[in-house]
């Protein structure tokens, strides 16, 4: 497996930040590919003026997805997020620590309540459903301080409740994005197995999505490519619902 996040610098006062697969660690020691070893490469950007941050994903750990928010919002620059396709679950969790947000019109934003599989005893359940009620409190709030009063909690629970996919124009109502931008031409997919895990994904998204072609220079052509040609791409997208890039 690889990393989910890579960092590119374009100056000494700017660089740029890509988030395009599924938000997991793994590994230990040296080679683990964590929040961790994402704060040493976040911190080795020194003192930047602009983090531009470019998302598209499916969500993934909810601990580590919220650590890397909570890394970016104490980063001490201007941080611009771009969601270039889908920024779903946890994914959009670390979009809300943008100082603006910004998304073509049509790209989308998910957001669920937190879910996971367990087994145990009736004491355990009980303990899981208290872990995931208070994790849903804390993601909420996310949303909230993002929306500036746009949204309110009542609100935000029922969407949260349904797992709402939202379009940019309603972010942007919910004041969970800042700016709608004119559409870019779609050049990749998410992998359809990727779906399973949802409940309400819109059927015109199925088996399509999700890079902006203009957003994708030659250093993200090359991101891709050097994805794509590993073993842990090709593991991911089996069983864990990774991306399928299809360049044209």
């Amino acid at each position: 497996m690889g990393k989910y996040w890579e960092f590119k610098n374009k100056s000494d006062i700017e660089s740029d930040l890509y988030l395009y697969s599924e938000i997991d660690s793994w590994g230990d020691g040296e080679y683990a590919h964590s929040a961790k070893s994402f704060k040493n490469e976040l911190d080795a950007l020194g003192d930047i003026g602009t983090l531009n941050i470019y998302i598209n994903s499916p969500g993934g750990d909810v601990f580590e997805g919220v650590s890397i928010a909570n890394m970016l919002k104490r980063k001490k620059c201007v941080k611009n997020i771009y969601i270039d396709g889908l920024a779903a679950s946890i994914a959009s969790v670390i979009a809300m620590a943008g100082d603006k947000v910004i998304m073509p019109s049509n790209s989308m934003m998910m957001i669920h309540n937190a879910w996971t599989f367990t087994q145990g005893n009736a004491n355990d359940l009980r303990k899981l459903a208290d872990d995931l009620d208070k994790m849903d409190s804390s993601i909420r709030q996310s949303y909230l301080d993002k929306s500036n009063g746009k949204i309110d909690e009542e609100t935000l629970i029922d969407l949260m409740n349904k797992e709402s996919w939202l379009s940019a124009d309603e972010c942007l109502e919910y004041g969970l994005c800042d700016e709608v931008v004119e559409a870019n031409k779609m050049v990749a997919k998410l992998d359809p197995k990727l779906f399973k895990n949802y409940k309400n994904v819109p059927e015109n998204l199925k088996g399509s999505f999700f890079v902006a072609q203009n957003q994708m220079d030659d250093e993200v052509k090359t991101l891709i490519k050097n994805i794509k040609e590993n073993d842990w791409y090709k593991n991911t997208q089996v069983s864990k619902g990774g991306y399928l890039i299809n360049e044209k």
